[in-house]
């Protein structure tokens, strides 16, 4: 029997445990995903094989990253399908081809700046790119800063800092650009989507949401932000209803339009903590879990010999 989630004109019917891995492989657990220009999947994981790509039926097509990263966290796939791969336990931004091949390096690997220092880059979580190709950092778990690189990765400003006004920030988690060039930063334990000019000045934020984690938007008329809210996980309200996790879809003038999932456990139907989301060009949306984290959050560790819950896949229906 097919499961169907979400109503109105946003219902998909739940993939679970999508893309079908060689025979002994593991995801681990899935910090991020990325679709390219011809619907190939990435699945960035914290497994022995950090890069595994997928066609959109998920039928898997090749691997790459071993040995190369340290602890996976965000993936954006640029407009010539460059894949930009952050790691944030080796403090590094890395563009890469389709097929696995380093083109630029963006910090130095295992070298971070001091905590909260500022300085690039300290436990970096994602990368965005503006309509002119410069790169936004989100820098992250050790910072509370958005850095900008020009395309060669010369550093050419940052803005940000710890606190809860406009422009600060309690984790910056993840992170987009439209293409008017507008940056929309995942202010995650704020509870917000703060929105800037290229130039880093404070336009808007967004709020009504719970965790924000993944960020993903389409191009083109009538463009749609999916956040990927990863719900609570304090041990008096991990259990609490109405707060997620969930997907949430939206405007970019900041109108919610549809949430989908809201479980206070890993029901079938449900999400446990969706970290990375990316949609297709059919507007399949791709739900990247960190559910080892999740559950050992709610008292109920994952043996590390089995997989949970690592990636799904909601396919939209008519």
């Amino acid at each position: 029997m097919s499961i169907v989630i979400g109503d109105g004109d946003y219902r998909y019917e739940v993939i679970e445990n999508w893309g079908r891995l060689p025979d002994g492989w593991r995801y681990g657990e899935v910090a991020a995903v990325g679709v390219d220009s011809k619907d190939q999947v990435y699945v960035f994981s914290r497994g022995k094989h950090p890069m595994t790509v997928f066609d959109r039926q998920g039928n898997f097509l090749r691997s790459w990253g071993e040995g190369l990263f340290s602890r996976p966290h965000g993936v954006h796939v640029g407009p010539d399908d460059s894949i930009w791969c952050t790691d944030d336990g080796d403090h590094t931004v890395r563009q890469m081809t389709p097929e696995g091949k380093m083109l630029l390096e963006i910090g130095v690997p295992g070298k971070p700046a001091p905590y909260m220092s500022g300085d690039p880059l300290h436990r970096c979580t994602h990368t965005a790119l503006s309509p002119s190709g410069d790169i936004y950092v989100a820098d992250g778990y050790g910072n509370a800063r958005v850095h900008k690189y020009a395309p060669n990765g010369k550093l050419l400003f940052s803005w940000g800092q710890p606190g809860t006004d406009p422009g600060e920030f309690n984790i910056v988690h993840n992170i987009c650009c439209d293409e008017d060039g507008w940056v929309y930063v995942a202010d995650r334990e704020n509870h917000r989507i703060q929105v800037f000019d290229g130039n880093g000045k404070f336009e808007t934020h967004w709020h009504n949401m719970h965790r924000p984690c993944g960020l993903c938007m389409t191009r083109g008329k009538n463009p749609i932000a999916y956040i990927g809210e990863s719900g609570p996980s304090m041990s008096v309200n991990v259990n609490s209803p109405g707060i997620g996790p969930r997907v949430s879809l939206w405007t970019l003038d900041g109108k919610r339009i549809a949430r989908v999932g809201d479980a206070t456990s890993a029901a079938p139907s449900q999400f446990t903590s969706p970290h990375g989301v990316a949609v297709d060009s059919r507007g399949d949306i791709y739900v990247g879990e960190v559910a080892r984290t999740a559950m050992k959050n709610k008292g109920t560790p994952i043996p590390d010999d089995q997989d949970i819950r690592c990636m799904q896949k909601l396919v939209r229906l008519p």
